[in-house]
């Protein structure tokens, strides 16, 4: 046992799940249009983070940022570029750092 002057804090995200249009419909809109819906109805339940690991050029327009830059880690390699953050209310990411942890059934996927 460590003796540490402080406890771990587990603060709720969510985890936006990997997206994928079939080819003969793409670049209509259509991965944009569930990504805002899905991020506009995390917000109304009251969400206040939510990490992806994904494309680095389709998440930046919904928000989405480095979540190393933010003092995020992910607990499985990934580059830098594709684990990302975004914050769905003000300030939400303010003094947030650590270890993203994942629900049981994600463990060795």
């Amino acid at each position: 046992m460590l003796n540490c002057p402080f406890r771990p804090l587990f603060l709720p995200a969510l985890a936006l799940a990997p997206l994928a249009v079939h080819p003969e419909f793409q670049n209509q809109g259509i991965g944009s249009r569930l990504v805002g819906e899905g991020l506009a109805r995390c917000r109304n339940l009251g969400h206040k983070i939510v990490v992806v690991v994904g494309h680095p050029e389709f998440y930046p327009r919904f928000g989405f940022t480095s979540a190393r830059a933010k003092g995020l880690e992910a607990p499985f390699p990934v580059p830098d570029e594709a684990f990302m953050v975004t914050k769905l209310v003000p300030r939400a990411l303010d003094g947030v750092s650590g270890m993203i942890v994942y629900p049981a059934p994600f463990e060795g996927v």
